[in-house]
């Protein structure tokens, strides 16, 4: 790194595997493919010209140049470097127009250690560095929201794993696989995720043998909130991550997100709390998830849905009912025997 400028060298053939992981990288402003040049004038114009035919060619028709001199040193400042290298290529390209309110194309010179001249600089992700904010556990069902929950929450610098809880054979192996392809998406943004699955078919038929139907979903998520808690404290992350939002569906009503985290010690953040559901499908297409997430293979949570659910339960009500279903013994077991699937970068 150099006054501002991470520089990653690599192959020509490499180049699409760099700027596929350049695009997901969170912490950059942006990124260009260039290459070192001698540091003189001369050199600098000549990759002005060979700039602009490449963009000519690709049916541009006007642009600008913008330039940085950061060695001071340098014979030329950057007003000069602007209108030399404005006119190298005009002369190189005659059907290239100058328009410095609204140009085709954007030439840039920098001069650092090296010169450097570019047209194809791309806009990054921004945020802060993944892992700079510590890690954190998201629930990742196989649905539209929680994958966005997970970008969005990298995209602040936080390290994502995740948990999926699955209920064979209630729920597919085609809907497991479906939520390691998802967590493979949110790898190449997060620098990799670790998945841990659980099995959550003794949880789940307990609580539909043993509590009041309109209940089950709550007293199912106060289960899945408590696994996480146990598996975040055990691994170190540092929070759970939910993709909740506001009275979306029935258990996220105030009320019942009030008993779902009630118990829970360590911060519970849920990214997507205020956001209607076409911003999050938008979100979801634009990183990838939304065609996987589609898919017509349903998480536990779908399948044991009661068909008139509490909206407005009392904390101290599902505790009660909670503390009834004697569920401790059944979630260490699942804990004990869930399955971690580690995904790279590259998904």
């Amino acid at each position: 790194m150099r006054n501002g400028r991470f520089y990653v060298h690599g192959l020509e053939e490499d180049s699409a595997a760099i700027e596929n992981a350049l695009d997901r990288l969170f912490g950059i402003s942006g990124w260009a493919q260039t290459r070192g040049i001698p540091k003189t004038i001369e050199a600098v114009l000549a990759e002005c010209a060979a700039e602009a035919k490449k963009i000519h060619a690709r049916g541009i028709a006007s642009f600008k140049i913008e330039a940085r001199r950061t060695d001071k040193s340098f014979p030329f400042d950057s007003y000069a470097l602007r209108c030399r290298g404005g006119d190298a290529v005009t002369d190189a390209v005659p059907g290239l127009r100058v328009d410095v309110q609204n140009p085709g194309a954007i030439i840039t010179i920098e001069i650092r250690e090296k010169a450097y001249v570019y047209s194809d600089a791309r806009k990054a992700l921004g945020g802060l560095p993944v892992g700079t904010a510590g890690r954190g556990l998201l629930l990742l069902s196989g649905g539209i929201d929680s994958p966005v929950a997970g970008f969005l929450m990298a995209s602040r610098g936080m390290g994502i794993d995740a948990v999926h809880f699955h209920a064979y054979p209630y729920t597919s192996a085609e809907a497991k696989q479906k939520t390691i392809r998802l967590a493979g998406i949110l790898g190449g943004y997060c620098m990799g995720v670790r998945l841990y699955i659980l099995g959550f078919t003794k949880i789940q038929m307990r609580i539909k043998e043993a509590s009041p139907l309109p209940w089950s979903t709550v007293l199912l998520r106060m289960a899945m909130m408590r696994c996480a808690e146990t598996i975040a404290k055990r691994n170190g992350n540092k929070c759970i991550i939910t993709g909740e939002s506001l009275s979306q569906v029935a258990s996220q009503t105030i009320e019942n997100i009030s008993c779902t985290q009630n118990g829970i010690s360590i911060p519970v953040l849920r990214p997507l709390i205020g956001t209607d559901k076409e911003s999050i499908i938008r979100k979801a297409e634009q990183i990838g998830t939304y065609k996987i997430s589609i898919e017509p293979y349903e998480d536990c949570c779908v399948l044991f849905s009661p068909p008139r659910p509490i909206l407005r339960g009392t904390v101290a009500e599902a505790a009660e009912l909670y503390r009834s279903l004697e569920l401790e013994p059944l979630i260490e077991e699942a804990i004990r025997n869930y399955e971690t699937v580690k995904l790279g970068t590259g998904g």
